[in-house]
């Protein structure tokens, strides 16, 4: 139960800093390299699979990368930009923070599901995939709208 409660306190503590990041980025403009940059920084957290204890299924692996596109559809919705004085900014959006701790709340409520079945560590496994599937799939996303702005900006 320790370890729920403690995980679920970090997970708040990061939805809380990343409403920070995002407003603050919404007053600068916006970049490939800022939109590139947190899904390669994340995958590092790969290297917890080189640990058996951290190991899934191929099967658990297609599942909780799959369950982490679908919640990006909610990330992607509402991430929008918009072009200002020849420079393409992301729009906060008032909904965002609301998806955040929503989304935080269908794992909680996931991972005391599947927790008493599976061992912790293929729960922090599965949780990675899925937190990495949510984050690459909503970037890839972010991108092709900044490229499509930015392709409006040459002309």
């Amino acid at each position: 139960m320790f370890w729920i409660i403690a995980s679920t306190v970090v997970a708040a503590f990061m939805a809380v800093t990343m409403i920070f990041v995002r407003l603050k980025a919404a007053k600068q403009p916006a970049s490939v390299k800022k939109i590139i940059l947190p899904p390669l920084f994340m995958s590092t957290g790969a290297f917890m699979f080189l640990f058996p204890v951290f190991q899934v299924e191929w099967l658990q692996v297609l599942e909780a990368f799959s369950v982490g596109v679908v919640f990006s559809i909610f990330l992607i919705k509402t991430s929008k930009f918009e072009i200002r004085s020849n420079d393409i900014y992301l729009i906060p959006s008032k909904s965002f923070v609301f998806i955040l701790f929503g989304l935080l709340a269908i794992r909680v409520i996931i991972k005391l599901v599947i927790g008493g079945t599976i061992s912790l560590g293929e729960t922090s496994g599965m949780f990675f995939l899925l937190a990495f599937g949510m984050i690459l799939s909503w970037r890839l996303a972010m991108l092709y709208k900044y490229k499509k702005l930015e392709k409006q900006l040459e002309y």
